[in-house]
């Protein structure tokens, strides 16, 4: 009797180490959904710095433009054109970086645009008899903006002195624009105001010409 006590013991203890090793069906579908699960790559896309935390950027971007044509023809209808006209722009920019190769700042800019159609002729030729002249006509535009962005740098190389950098903007522009001709021999003039508010992105190069000094063109 007692060999057959301790006999059923022992069967109880190898059955209840048993059941503790065979997984039940919810664990095993979890270990099947683990084994599915593909893992996050780690790209190191910030191992190497370019800019660390806690350092400022200030920079500026100026552009300035004409256009000029004088007795130009387009084509064989519109001949006889005398046109000019320039665009001005200058944006100054302040970032922080609040940790390494992430900043964010704002930005501020002004924008001034004229232009003047001195003539212009449309010939639409002899057997139409429709010969058109244009002339005295003046068009200038101011805008002013401010924005906030946050830019994101990555170093190719160890030391960073190459790295590309991505750039999201919220923008806002207001912007006054006059237009004037001549009506009935006198000259008249229309005036508009512009609003606009804009989400842009925008990847770029920047490398580093001097120490404390770096160039960049975004596109």
């Amino acid at each position: 009797m007692k060999r057959l006590f301790t006999t059923l013991l022992l069967l109880c203890a190898v059955s209840t180490v048993v059941a503790q090793q065979i997984p039940t069906a919810t664990e095993s579908s979890k270990l099947s959904s683990a084994k599915r699960r593909t893992p996050r790559i780690d790209r190191q896309i910030s191992s190497n710095k370019f800019v660390f935390k806690g350092e400022s950027m200030l920079g500026i971007t100026v552009s300035y433009g004409t256009l000029e044509s004088e007795d130009s023809d387009l084509g064989l209808i519109i001949d006889n054109i005398n046109l000019r006209g320039s665009m001005f722009t200058i944006k100054p920019h302040y970032g922080y970086f609040y940790r390494d190769n992430q900043a964010v700042g704002v930005r501020l800019g002004y924008t001034y645009a004229d232009g003047a159609l001195d003539k212009i002729g449309l010939n639409l030729g002899e057997a139409n008899d429709v010969n058109i002249s244009l002339g005295d006509l003046g068009y200038s535009n101011r805008a002013y903006s401010a924005a906030i962005y946050h830019r994101s740098y990555m170093a190719l190389d160890k030391k960073g002195r190459f790295g590309l950098f991505a750039e999201w903007e919220l923008s806002g522009q207001m912007g006054r624009s006059e237009f004037n001709y001549q009506a009935d021999g006198a000259a008249k003039s229309t005036i508009s105001e512009n609003y606009r508010i804009r989400l842009g992105f925008a990847p770029g190069l920047s490398v580093y010409i001097f120490p404390n000094v770096c160039a960049g063109v975004s596109f």
